[in-house]
């Protein structure tokens, strides 16, 4: 196997799997809060930015509702709900939020 490196520098293992891991972890959530955007009635240009707008906390989103020229009060409110959750994750890290609802962290 290659060695990854870095500005010349080995990788450790333990690094490239915590990298993973938040990638995997914020990719489907970043999903998942699109496809429950989705189900309520979004088109899917307008769900997936919405749930990364939330997800990461960054400005506007694409789409003629809740693009530019748009505004997210339009949206219904179970849209806006979803949207609060997914704002919520992103800042509190997604990993911070998993960790205990996981059986491991009460088995200690």
């Amino acid at each position: 196997m290659i060695q990854k490196k870095y500005n010349g520098q080995p990788i450790d293992e333990e690094i490239l799997r915590s990298l993973l891991t938040f990638s995997f972890f914020f990719s489907i959530t970043i999903a998942a809060i699109a496809l429950g955007l989705s189900l309520i009635g979004l088109d899917w240009t307008t769900a997936l930015s919405g749930a990364a707008t939330a997800g990461c906390n960054v400005g506007p989103g694409l789409g003629t509702i809740i693009g530019r020229a748009g505004k997210f009060s339009s949206l219904p409110d179970a849209t806006k709900w979803l949207l609060t959750v997914g704002m919520q994750l992103g800042r509190l890290e997604i990993l911070t939020v998993s960790v205990p609802v996981t059986p491991v962290f009460w088995r200690y």
